[in-house]
């Protein structure tokens, strides 16, 4: 179905955080503005989200109805309806049944 290819890590001082993973991480921010900084590593998206109070792991999917549909019948549920944020890209963030939030993202070809 996908894999686990974005982490958000909250923040409380953007301008802090984003020069201390320049250095942990050896390069630049490819997304860099008030609200997300984000980092290219490998093929994983490491991104700073200042006012988030939680990490959040992103599993990227090819058909994001379909990812929303199997967790639902398996029990969990939609806590932010799926939406555009730009580049094509459509995220939502879900639960499973046992309680475990995360994201869903899915890139438009």
């Amino acid at each position: 179905m996908g894999n686990f290819q974005t982490v958000l890590l909250p923040t409380t001082d953007l301008a802090a955080s984003r020069e201390l993973y320049i250095k942990l991480l050896g390069v630049q921010p490819n997304a860099d503005s008030d609200y997300y900084v984000g980092f290219d590593v490998d093929g994983q998206q490491i991104g700073l989200v200042p006012g988030s109070t939680t990490v959040q792991p992103h599993l990227h999917v090819d058909d994001l109805e379909a990812a929303i549909q199997l967790i639902s019948d398996a029990g969990g549920s939609v806590v932010d309806e799926p939406k555009q944020v730009g580049g094509g890209r459509r995220v939502a963030v879900v639960r499973d049944a046992s309680g475990a939030q995360f994201g869903l993202t899915h890139d438009a070809p």
